[in-house]
């Protein structure tokens, strides 16, 4: 349990429920109906509904954003962090280690491929994913475990967090279009957070260096650092100074050449409208499709392109 939560256990606000009790109440002071506070967050009213609920966990903005909008004095966001929103949550016993590990990590540096990074999922994303090997109240405690662990890096002032996603990540269909096109979303969203980054790796760079597994380069208090990675049950862990400086030679690298932050979004954003377009015709699609790649194309043409300097006239 984070630091956080521990004080918040401490305090005995312990239910998210409290919170949804708390928001319903300064909501219908303020003679708004759930879609109408959606609609100026904005999110989607099912979200506002959850959360009122006390099956939703929120994020620290939209206890923010409801305040200003509620006029609350900023109740909710000193509620929210009082609240400690995943008691008692246990990981399976081969990634214990390294959930313990982001419980204090001052920075995290991940490259992932096929799939999402567990810290940026969406909880629809990540119920799609585990449905495949769980259901019942395994399924439900599994995505409540993988949430768990977001909480300290989207809260305000959360540890440095550096993301390069291979492009399958946003093509590797997980759940349904409607599933990926909130998961891109999401991804544009959390990016903009002053403590975290999202990169693309792209496909059509067949020369970026990409490490052979996804991985972790997490530094610890005190200056420890490891590498992780994953088999299909077990997670593997060395601190191995050398092996830890060859591996951040080649994720540092690779970073470096793949697409910019700006150009990423860019990317994602193409991924998220494709996505939206999922239940059009065949021929609407495809000029989808046409103008993305003409898209990719431009901004590949002026990343490679040469610079020349600018002619300035003399006084």
């Amino acid at each position: 349990m984070s630091r956080r939560n521990a004080e918040g256990a401490a305090s005995g606000a312990t239910t998210a429920a409290v919170f949804g009790e708390v928001l319903r109440h300064f909501r219908e002071a303020a003679g708004l109906t759930q879609a109408e506070l959606a609609r100026r967050i904005p999110c989607d009213r099912s979200h506002v509904a959850r959360v009122e609920a006390g099956t939703r966990v929120p994020q620290d903005t939209f206890a923010k954003v409801c305040d200003e909008l509620l006029g609350t004095g900023g109740v909710l966001l000193r509620l929210w962090r009082r609240i400690d929103w995943y008691p008692q949550v246990e990981h399976p016993d081969w990634f214990q280690r390294r959930a313990d590990m982001d419980a204090v990590a001052i920075s995290l540096r991940e490259y992932q491929e096929r799939l999402v990074p567990g810290l940026l999922q969406t909880e629809r994303y990540a119920t799609a994913l585990f449905a495949r090997v769980a259901s019942g109240e395994d399924l439900t405690e599994r995505v409540r475990a993988r949430l768990s662990r977001q909480q300290r890096f989207l809260s305000e002032g959360g540890p440095s967090y550096i993301a390069v996603l291979d492009e399958s990540c946003l093509r590797n269909v997980v759940g349904d279009a409607e599933v990926m096109r909130e998961q891109c979303a999401a991804l544009l969203e959390v990016g903009r957070r002053p403590n975290i980054r999202v990169q693309v790796a792209p496909a059509s760079y067949p020369e970026l260096l990409r490490p052979n597994v996804s991985m972790s380069l997490i530094e610890l208090p005190g200056g420890e650092r490891w590498v992780y990675s994953e088999s299909l049950d077990r997670g593997h862990f060395t601190n191995d100074p050398a092996v830890y400086a060859q591996h951040a030679h080649t994720y540092d690298v690779l970073r470096a050449d793949a697409m910019s932050v700006r150009e990423s979004s860019a990317l994602i954003g193409d991924a998220l409208e494709g996505y939206g377009h999922h239940g059009q015709p065949r021929s609407q699609r495809d000029d989808l499709d046409q103008e993305q790649l003409q898209r990719r194309e431009r901004r590949k043409l002026r990343r490679n392109r040469p610079r020349f300097p600018r002619r300035r006239s003399r006084p």
